[in-house]
């Protein structure tokens, strides 16, 4: 490919022109470049029309007067433009008349460094030039350094900081209040953000030898509160605790403790946290709270389900509903609990507990001016210490103390089991003497039943041995259910009729009202002692 270009032809005392085709889609010459090219070498006298229809036809043989024949032959001439930012030295080369000088490598450079050049001269593209010269073509014979920008230093968030409430819905088209995206949680020694450190550029260098500095950049630092370390290298944040992370005004928190400011209900959905919640309102009905800490209301607990490793307290006490549950493995203070599932792996504190099905492992105190403890399964290891227990109305209400409650489920559990497992080895055993009887009277079975027979007879053996295991381990577990000691009832106002109080593995129905008293075991029988 080859642009067309114009050659100055000397004869006698008159300077020509004629304009080249351009070749395989080169571009061709156009007037303006044609008039440029003749102004620089003092050419004038010219006719524009005539140059107009010369580049026009551009045939290489058609010739136009442009002014004077010169001194001295033209030689080969650059002509040079300077890219805006200094950074290019942009040359086209026109060729000489007849008896002009072509320019070698040297003369070249010398042009560039006579018009200031002074860094960057690209001797390849020269003599590429030289090589396979191609005129009205741009050849870029100087190059400068460029600048290399530099970049701001950046840190990442690795928690998720879009947090928001929109709840999902439903394939049955329900809307799901319970998993909102409220909480980022984090785990103990995660990373939380890394900085990169700003990269300042390189200054770059202009064809004239000028620097170019970068733009200026800004570092970054990391900005965090408590429960925070920064790596070794100052480059990474990690969390101390188990908890949640949060990012306000590109400050980093982290908390073992979730509060939630208001009610856990559709604006929050269920509370899932691996520390310690505390919420300043309600827990409504329906919504679910779990934590690896404690968990701490204010407010009231509704037909909800709170559960945690650590204790609960809840300071305007439970409205279960028949659905509320409270789950924990330490404490439980609570103002007052009514009609609720209650399973706690330390001491309960109350004012009340009415209808509910509470098991505690070590002791229950129902303490206040009107606390009282009437209707539902009342459970504790070893003391139950009430103010009133039982109503006037008769409600029922069974309290038990003497032993471990999961232990005691598990007592009951065990003998269930054995109930079943004992009545299908008496089916077996059925089965079997109802064959031995036939072989006994001489009959003869088939290979199918004889088959039968053996199955039956293995299966009774395996499951003989399951009931004399659980038997034993049933006998070891109400040794120790018996041999409680020090367990009791302590009541100290009333006690009224109808109030079943079991101890250890004996029990008794109170038949009148009492007051005063303590319940205890001793002899093998429940004796009421008074306070």
């Amino acid at each position: 490919m080859g642009n067309g270009y114009a050659q100055l032809v000397v004869k006698n005392d008159v300077t020509y022109v004629k304009v080249m085709p351009a070749s395989n889609q080169g571009r061709a010459l156009d007037i303006s470049d044609l008039t440029n090219y003749l102004d620089k070498n003092l050419l004038t006298d010219y006719n524009i029309k005539e140059l107009a229809n010369l580049c026009n036809e551009a045939d290489g043989s058609t010739e136009v007067r442009v002014g004077a024949a010169p001194f001295r032959p033209f030689d080969e001439m650059i002509d040079m433009e300077v890219s805006l930012d200094k950074m290019y030295a942009s040359c086209r080369m026109f060729p000489p008349s007849e008896g002009g000088a072509l320019l070698g490598e040297e003369d070249i450079i010398k042009h560039l460094m006579q018009n200031r050049v002074k860094r960057g001269v690209d001797r390849d593209a020269i003599r590429s030039f030289l090589a396979n010269r191609q005129y009205n073509t741009e050849y870029i014979f100087a190059k400068g350094i460029p600048v290399r920008e530099g970049k701001d230093g950046e840190i990442k968030y690795l928690f998720n900081t879009s947090l928001n409430t929109k709840p999902a819905t439903n394939p049955d088209g329900t809307v799901d209040y319970h998993h909102l995206n409220t909480v980022s949680l984090v785990k103990k020694g995660q990373v939380l953000a890394t900085l990169t450190k700003a990269d300042y550029g390189q200054s770059g260098t202009t064809i004239f030898g000028e620097e170019v500095k970068p733009h200026s950049v800004s570092e970054v630092q990391f900005d965090y509160g408590n429960n925070i370390t920064v790596s070794e290298d100052g480059m990474s944040l990690i969390s101390d605790v188990d908890g949640h992370a949060n990012l306000v005004d590109k400050k980093v928190f982290v908390s073992n403790v979730l509060e939630i400011p208001a009610d856990v209900d559709t604006s929050t959905g269920d509370i899932e946290y691996a520390g310690s919640v505390l919420i300043k309102g309600n827990v409504k009905s329906g919504f679910k709270v779990s934590a690896q800490g404690d968990v701490i209301v204010e407010g009231v607990v509704e037909g909800a389900v709170i559960s945690c490793d650590g204790q609960i307290i809840i300071k305007r006490g439970v409205h279960g509903m028949n659905k509320g549950v409270l789950d924990c493995k330490g404490n439980i203070i609570c103002k007052f609990i009514e009609n609720a599932k209650v399973f706690c792996g330390g001491y309960l504190e109350t004012e009340g507990i009415l209808h509910s099905k509470v098991s505690v492992y070590s002791e229950i105190k129902v303490r206040g001016k009107k606390s009282m403890v009437a209707g539902g399964v009342i459970r504790a290891g070893y003391l139950i210490d009430v103010l009133t227990l039982g109503s006037e109305m008769g409600a029922q209400t069974l309290v038990e103390v003497g032993v471990n409650p999961g232990k005691k489920a598990r007592y009951l559990e065990m003998k269930e089991v054995l109930g079943e497992k004992t009545k299908e080895g008496n089916q077996l055993k059925t089965i079997l003497k109802t064959f031995q009887q036939k072989l006994a009277d001489g009959v003869q079975l088939s290979p199918d039943k004889m088959v039968y027979l053996k199955k039956i007879a293995s299966q009774y053996k395996e499951l003989s041995e399951e009931i004399k295991n659980l038997s034993e381990k049933l006998e070891v577990m109400h040794q120790e259910i018996s041999e409680s000691k020090g367990a009791r009832v302590k009541v100290e106002k009333d006690v009224y009729q109808g109030v079943t109080i079991t101890i250890s593995d004996v029990s008794t129905t109170t038949k009148g009202t009492r007051a005063h008293c303590q319940f205890v075991c001793e002899g093998g029988e429940i004796v009421v002692k008074n306070l």
